[in-house]
């Protein structure tokens, strides 16, 4: 009888659990979004988006709360003897909340830890060739998003990209979108959408231009967007999305469908943020 109980309380203890905790990390979220963005995280926000005062105030505002909560809830991690300081951890919550603000996102909620190497960093995936043989190579990178719980990226690159905003290349945009690709636990190319029919013109126009720059890719032609993006689907994701937002005016001159795709599922058209300065 003791025993009976004492799973029955175990039983409802989980289950109670369960059920509070969405609420409870509501109400932790909320309360974190309540405080006033601290004066010196803004100066930088405005540092590393050269057009944050484009962005309506609803956004700017919008942008802060996810800023403070992102940098709430991960985990920043310096590889190879890299001090994560405050910038560091503003600097890739600035760029990756910026993604989260068609509310689509869920402040990337697979991601627990974000590694920092102070540059490029070397690494030595295995691919199988066939039941007997498994290839070792030796790789450089910049950045990676695992389908488990962490992400990586180089500070140098991150340095780099936001000196150089305007040439279609973002490790830490690159990065963050395979997150929003990887939220369901498979990364093809195919973030979370509204509606059935979103889903069936993303893959319409997403397959045709994901083609096309293979096609291009193969034929040595000059492209808008990053050929990388030729490699698989959830590559092209990814490359699109930096050129979305560092190269506007040329995509939606080659690729509009594409440009208006992405400016539906993030909310946002940086064409306004280009038209403004000119």
């Amino acid at each position: 009888m003791v025993e009976a109980i004492i799973v029955l309380v175990i039983i409802v203890g989980i289950c109670a659990g369960v059920l509070l905790s969405p609420l409870l990390t509501k109400w932790r979220r909320n309360r974190i979004q309540n405080k006033s963005f601290p004066r010196r995280w803004q100066t930088f926000t405005e540092q590393i988006l050269p057009f944050y005062h484009r962005l309506p105030q609803s956004r700017q505002r919008k942008l802060q709360s996810y800023m403070a909560v992102f940098l709430a809830e991960k985990q920043f991690i310096g590889c190879r003897g890299l001090q994560i300081t405050e910038e560091i951890k503003l600097t890739i919550a600035a760029q990756a909340c910026l993604l989260l603000l068609n509310d689509s996102g869920d402040y990337y909620p697979n991601l627990v830890s974000i590694l920092v190497y102070p540059s490029a960093y070397r690494v030595k995936p295995t691919k199988r060739i066939s039941d007997y043989i498994i290839e070792e190579r030796d790789e450089v990178r910049l950045g990676e998003s695992w389908t488990r719980d962490q992400l990586v990226l180089s500070w140098q690159q991150i340095e780099y990209d936001i000196q150089n905003w305007q040439d279609g290349h973002n490790v830490v945009l690159h990065e963050f979108a395979h997150q929003l690709d990887q939220t369901d636990g498979m990364i093809n190319g195919v973030p979370k959408l509204d509606s059935q029919a979103d889903y069936q013109m993303w893959a319409q126009v997403f397959s045709q231009e994901y083609q096309q720059l293979q096609r291009d890719a193969q034929r040595g032609r000059k492209t808008v967007m990053n050929k990388y993006g030729a490699t698989d689907p959830a590559e092209f994701f990814a490359v699109a999305t930096e050129t979305f937002f560092e190269k506007p005016a040329q995509m939606v001159r080659k690729h509009a469908a594409l440009y208006r795709q992405l400016k539906h599922y993030y909310k946002l058209d940086p064409l306004e943020w280009k038209l403004s300065q000119t």
